[in-house]
């Protein structure tokens, strides 16, 4: 009896080891109902010189349904490590979120083109030249009064590419399937997304005009120059500082449907969204939301985007990895 005892003990704990170690890498929430389309807006220019952009996703709160989580600047975890944002993507009957990652590469994020630099494969937004991070002004906005090593790299620009507002990957959004390099990638060391971003996301989670089902998918604060710094509406205006608490248990007003979009939103699914930063436009005119979706319709998804090696340093010289 005892040697059976053992053996029975013995195969319970593998059987929770491996229990365990599937937790571990699990994807995340799932549910049946597809996120909203992504809105329109203008990128805050960089606030700090070496912080990358993180784009803003659609997140699910259980009790309430989706909520924006504002596109963001932060500093990355270490040196040489880049942003693999999350995303949705259709299993069977549910949708699956899938978590950011930071890593030396950029591994797959469904294909779907989050914009400034996120065109659906890559990162075309900056690289990593030693121990600095460079930026490209063709595709991202910075405050040139604190960030100088940029550079202009307008060969991601394609203008026979069309955009959409696609926010997950299945049936009805897109069907990009990851690349060798994004395979390779996502068998690399990779750090979970940092306690400032998921303080950021827990933010917008409190904010009741970021639901989806209050803002109709146009939420009023779509992104952030940096965590806990200012808000900017979709036409790239500061917004004050007036969060709407969402007390716990109590549901955003609304329609109550987790998603619902409006026939203005539907509308809106036409258009370009989320711009790379026109290098033609002034600071001022940065606010003009149509010049900026222009420019969002020209990137060029770009499978090899690595800033691993040290970059050329030349303005306008390509910006190959």
């Amino acid at each position: 009896m005892k040697k059976i005892s053992s053996v029975l003990t013995v195969f319970l704990l593998v059987i929770a080891t491996a229990f365990k170690a599937r937790a571990q890498v699990s994807v995340g929430v799932s549910i049946n109902i597809a996120p909203p389309v992504l809105p329109t807006y203008s990128q805050p220019p960089c606030p700090v010189d070496g912080y990358l952009w993180v784009p803003g996703y659609w997140a699910y709160d259980p009790d309430n349904g989706y909520y924006w989580v504002p596109g963001v600047w932060v500093r990355p975890p270490h040196v040489g490590y880049l942003w693999t944002p999350g995303y949705w993507g259709y299993d069977g009957a549910v949708y699956v979120f899938h978590e950011g990652y930071w890593g030396r590469h950029i591994g797959f994020y469904g294909g779907v083109n989050y914009g400034y630099g996120y065109v659906g494969t890559g990162y075309v937004g900056g690289r990593w030249a030693g121990n600095s991070f460079q930026y490209n002004t063709a595709v991202v906005n910075v405050n040139n009064t604190v960030v100088h090593n940029t550079y202009v790299n307008k060969t991601v620009i394609n203008n026979n590419v069309t955009v959409n507002n696609n926010s997950f990957n299945g049936p009805g959004g897109v069907t990009a399937k990851p690349t060798v390099q994004e395979r390779s990638a996502a068998n690399e060391n990779h750090i979970q997304p940092t306690t400032e971003q998921e303080n950021h996301r827990q933010v917008a989670q409190k904010d009741r005009s970021q639901f989806a089902n209050v803002n109709h998918g146009r939420p009023e604060t779509t992104a952030m120059n940096k965590v806990g710094g200012n808000r900017f509406t979709p036409e790239g205006n500061q917004r004050q500082h007036n969060v709407k608490s969402n007390p716990d248990g109590q549901a955003p007003e609304g329609n109550g449907q987790h998603g619902n979009i409006s026939p203005e939103s539907q509308a809106g699914n036409q258009r370009a969204r989320q711009a790379a930063g026109n290098p033609n436009a002034s600071d001022h005119q940065r606010s003009q939301l149509l010049a900026h979706q222009r420019a969002a319709q020209q990137y060029r998804p770009a499978q090899q985007h690595r800033p691993a090696q040290a970059p050329h340093h030349e303005q306008g010289h390509r910006g190959r990895r």
